[in-house]
């Protein structure tokens, strides 16, 4: 169905400047929940990693010492509950200081000596140790819950905490300089392995090594979250469409459409129901009524009858200034077509009595509507060149018209052709109080454009 030809003249600008924002509101929450959600999972990932890490320990170096390292695991875990506590889409500078504490206390951990130990190894032999893969633990629970553009700040601020470490650790005095000798001395055949083993060597071009590969993998990660954000928002404007598809089809045709490729381009004839439902006297109204009040009676009658129609499963074709047209039936048919259009014709005539009930309350004029009914054979199919529109044409269509103009000459609420109340009385869900209340007219009427005259029953207003 094509918004452009559905859409009614007088909500064009509004319709045109709430569009853009209910799309953007529609990204926005996706984005919200999409962070929510992550940094929950990223939280709880971080928790069970440290509670991991915590039982790795113990099994690498079994004695007391060991809980200072403990004591820096509940560290992080605190630094993840505060990021999640405040962690929000967009740029949140306290949730950057928060990850640049993480990354800091990750490098303090790996540097700094145990202060519960008291042998004290040369400071470069924690290199050797290969601490650094602990950053990755950071940067994998990150993917979850950061932008793109954080993963590679983290990967940047890694490598500059790590590199500015290692300089600091480079310029510290050595504690045992005959140590680096005796090495040099036994492995005086192998000189790389000298190096490689001198405890008080930085081996600065192995610490390059490290913050270079972990550059590149952030920057992997990066661009796969950078993709998923882009599938994300792609989502969140299937779901818009999905929205916008839900102002003008019952929820259940919606999900049919979702679910089929092209089902409406299909050109087809199909028995349908058809509804017409227009204001009775409303360019009088208009004329005696300040525009705004007019806009205003509008929106509230166009909203009701709406309801009214995706609630009894119908879809609404196209809006006629004053009125609407609704199908029951398309774009597929279902057993209680005819039943649901009467049934919704009756409820749109209570609506329109609780209505006017308010409005009496406020001193306003009562509304009053007249209703044509029709069940007969239609074409569907897509109309239109760029700009389409399903379109449901065809005598039927016609004659529900011709039906709820002829309410004002008869001077009743409803008017519905014998096919459809015969239809509906054979429908499965029929039920008796769909019928309370119509008469059946003796006489056939004429109607403008069909050869032979109708049955038609009438419902009183």
């Amino acid at each position: 169905m094509s918004i452009a030809a559905n859409t009614p003249d007088f909500t064009d600008t509004a319709l045109a400047s709430e569009a853009p924002r209910a799309a953007t509101r529609i990204v926005e929450q996706a984005l919200a929940d999409d962070k929510r959600e992550g940094l929950r999972m990223a939280v709880k990932a971080r928790w069970v990693s440290l509670a991991i890490i915590g039982v790795l320990i113990i099994y690498l170096d079994p004695s007391w010492d060991i809980l200072y390292y403990h004591l820096c695991l509940l560290g992080f875990a605190l630094i993840g509950l505060a990021q999640l506590k405040i962690g929000r889409v967009g740029r949140s500078r306290p949730e950057l200081w928060l990850m640049f504490c993480d990354l800091a206390l990750m490098t303090y951990v790996i540097i700094a000596p145990n202060p519960l130990r008291e042998d004290i190894w040369p400071p470069p032999t924690r290199f050797l140790l290969d601490n650094f893969i602990y950053f990755y633990v950071l940067l994998a629970g990150a993917t979850l819950a950061y932008s793109w553009r954080t993963l590679i700040a983290m990967g940047l601020w890694t490598t500059g905490l790590w590199l500015g470490a290692t300089l600091w650790m480079a310029g510290q005095p050595l504690v045992d300089p005959g140590l680096s000798d005796a090495i040099a001395a036994a492995a005086s055949s192998y000189p790389g392995l000298g190096n490689l083993l001198d405890p008080n060597s930085v081996n600065f071009p192995e610490r390059v090594k490290e913050v270079v590969l972990f550059l590149i993998i952030a920057s992997i990660l990066a661009l796969a979250g950078w993709r998923s954000r882009n599938l994300l928002i792609r989502h969140a404007a299937v779901e818009r469409e999905r929205a916008n598809l839900v102002r003008y089809f019952s929820p259940n045709v919606v999900e049919e459409l979702s679910q089929n490729d092209e089902p409406l381009k299909q050109i087809r004839t199909q028995d349908v129901a058809v509804l017409f439902v227009d204001i009775v006297g409303f360019t009088a109204l208009a004329d005696a009524t300040a525009p705004e009040r007019v806009i205003a009676t509008l929106r509230g009658f166009h909203a009701r009858m709406e309801a009214e129609i995706f609630r009894h499963h119908g879809t609404l074709d196209k809006y006629l200034g004053d009125g609407l047209m609704a199908t029951f039936g398309t774009p597929t048919t279902s057993p209680n077509d005819a039943g649901n259009a009467l049934r919704c014709a009756r409820a749109m005539i209570t609506a329109l009595g609780e209505w006017n009930a308010e409005r009496a309350a406020r001193g306003e004029t009562p509304i009053r509507a007249g209703l044509g009914l029709h069940y007969g054979p239609v074409v569907l199919g897509d109309i239109g060149g760029n700009c389409l529109e399903f379109a449901v044409i065809g005598s039927s269509v016609n004659i529900a018209s011709r039906l709820e103009a002829l309410t004002r000459d008869l001077n009743v609420a409803l008017i519905a052709s014998d096919a459809l109340v015969t239809q509906a009385q054979g429908e499965a869900e029929r039920q008796d109080a769909d019928f309370t209340g119509l008469e059946q007219q003796r006489t056939p009427q004429a109607i403008r454009g069909v050869a032979q005259a109708i049955d038609i029953w009438t419902l009183a207003n």
